[in-house]
């Protein structure tokens, strides 16, 4: 056995970067296990029930993952974790939540049922679950609360028994959309994930900034021909999405409404900003009836990722609607995956950002980080500060201008993102570089006004907020450089590369680079945002500060 992977008895892996089975191995790895640290040498994995579940959900068997770990593993897999696998992912789907018809055809019940009836005796002397439960009928069938399928599930898994929900959705108001495919078509793995997802019912696409989640849920509403509320981050995202539906579908304006705060519209299709849904008043979320406005057929969330906890709650009780949830990572910084989980639906397709890169479907990307030394003076004040100021001290340093400088240089004539944290640093930056400026204090036209002198060549440099993370289409972008990020926030690196990632018709390859103070808390957080970009394959250049002109 001479692979690249030690496999370990507390479920962890190891991946020998340098073997030259590792990168095939990654990918086939990253299907069931999360990178967890991405040193230069040796990256770790861990294996665990979510990973697996997601995994199952996707429609890979334990016998696929334990394959995958025995035919890469430098040493024999550890008996007790080929019997962990096999028996974690067989706890998946061994309750099953189903609805009843009756005898005239409407909907009857919602009914819990198993074929291990001790797995059901188990779970029915839970308190959270109790409540949860309507009538014993058998020794493998209960029924449900009406009201409860949501949270059900949500307990389900806590409890370590994760249910199939196979009680079906209603369909909604009808509503025809086709797609017009006007000189171009869906990818193959596009149509691979509107039929995965149809197959399982609802859930979470996983595909990368850059290739094509739009055209993913333009596609799964051409096939479910329903009336559609499409959730999206903020308001430029929605305008984005109702032209590009218009663009690829046989909608019409008319057809497609957006609901904002700066616009109530309501219409078949309708694409509402999480932040009107969150809104309150008085107290009371003020725009709940949105939700029942017309009898949606399917609900679109775009960036599931990002989705705010107040929508975790209002989505358990729209089980009943097909949901579709629309990501590039399913990490959360708030480790609700297992939210996303119940309440969206498992993982139902995931593409590695490098496999879809070969296809030529997004550009090839370099990734380089560049270490700055702080002057003596700021090493010292750096020194002196306390814990809870030295992030802000080191990712704000003034020497990171010149460096920015230098770069926006090196990449002159391409379209370059200079991205940065802190408001007053991007007042700098703009000034520094005489450039506009983009920040969630930027009214909606005048957003949509820069991004569009950004497509179009008239502007070559932008300075943004990380406003610019989501949602936000700007294919001819060339170079990103990141000045200062969310402290150690990995769905946000992924969201940053992302900008990048579409195809380019100059054939500039793409290039982001994360600038790092040396020795500080900035490095530290800059190694944990890179673990999931590791994970997709991507690795980092580590560039110094001062030989940058040569690099």
């Amino acid at each position: 056995m001479t692979g690249p992977l030690i496999v370990q008895s507390d479920r962890t892996v190891l991946l020998e970067v340098a073997h030259p089975q590792a990168e095939e191995a990654r990918h086939e790895l990253a299907v069931f296990a999360e990178l967890e640290r991405a040193p230069e040498h040796m990256h770790s994995y861990r294996i665990t029930r979510l990973g697996l579940w997601n995994a199952r959900a996707a429609g890979h068997e334990a016998a696929q993952m334990l394959e995958t770990l025995e035919r890469y593993a430098k040493f024999p897999v550890p008996q007790s974790v080929a019997i962990d696998i096999e028996e974690t992912v067989g706890r998946y789907g061994r309750l099953v939540i189903d609805r009843e018809k009756n005898d005239d055809g409407t909907l009857g019940e919602l009914i819990i049922t198993t074929t291990d009836p001790a797995v059901l005796h188990e779970i029915t002397r839970s308190g959270k679950v109790a409540p949860l439960l309507g009538i014993r009928r058998t020794s493998t069938e209960w029924t449900l609360q009406p009201w409860a399928r949501g949270q059900i599930k949500q307990e389900l898994l806590k409890l370590g028994w994760p249910a199939e929900d196979h009680a079906g959705y209603t369909p909604g108001t009808p509503h025809d959309i086709d797609l017009v495919e006007d000189g171009w078509a869906l990818r193959p793995y596009q149509q691979q994930a509107v039929a995965n997802f149809f197959d399982g019912g609802s859930g979470v696409v996983v595909l990368p900034c850059g290739a094509g989640k739009t055209l993913v849920g333009a596609g799964a509403m051409a096939e479910a021909d329903t009336t559609t509320l499409i959730l999206v981050t903020n308001t430029v995202s929605a305008r984005q999405w109702k032209a590009e539906l218009i663009k690829r579908t046989s909608l019409t304006e008319d057809e497609i409404g957006e609901y904002s705060g700066q616009v109530k519209e309501i219409k078949p299709v309708t694409i509402a900003t999480y932040q009107i849904l969150t809104a309150r008043r008085k107290g009371e979320y003020a725009h709940l009836a949105l939700l029942d406005a017309l009898d949606w057929g399917l609900i679109v969330y775009d960036e599931v990722h990002l989705l705010p906890a107040p929508v975790f709650k209002l989505t358990a009780e729209l089980q009943a609607r097909r949901r579709l949830g629309l990501t590039a990572t399913l990490v959360r910084e708030d480790g609700r995956e297992s939210d996303v989980f119940s309440l969206i639906g498992p993982k139902r397709f995931d593409a590695p950002w490098k496999e879809i890169e070969a296809q030529g479907f997004i550009s090839p990307a370099s990734c380089f980080e560049v270490r700055i030394d702080l002057p003596p003076t700021e090493r010292l004040e750096y020194a002196a500060s306390a814990d809870d100021e030295r992030y802000r001290m080191a990712a704000t340093a003034p020497a990171k201008l010149r460096v920015v400088r230098d770069l926006v240089a090196k990449h002159a004539g391409e379209r370059i993102l200079v991205i940065g944290q802190y408001l007053d640093q991007i007042d700098e930056l703009a000034e520094g570089l005489n450039a506009p400026q983009l920040t969630g204090s930027t009214p909606v036209a005048e957003r949509e006004r820069l991004y569009q002198e950004f497509r179009d060549g008239t502007t070559k440099v932008l300075v943004v907020s990380k406003v610019a993370n989501f949602s936000v289409d700007l294919p001819e972008a060339t170079v990103a450089i990141q000045v200062s990020g969310s402290f150690g926030s990995r769905q946000e690196e992924a969201q940053r590369l992302g900008r990048l990632l579409r195809p380019k018709e100059s054939g500039l390859p793409a290039n982001f680079y994360t600038l790092v103070a040396r020795d500080t808390v900035d490095q530290d957080f800059a190694q944990n945002r890179q673990r999931f970009l590791a994970e997709q394959g991507y690795s980092y250049t580590i560039l110094d500060a001062d030989g940058l002109a040569a690099a």
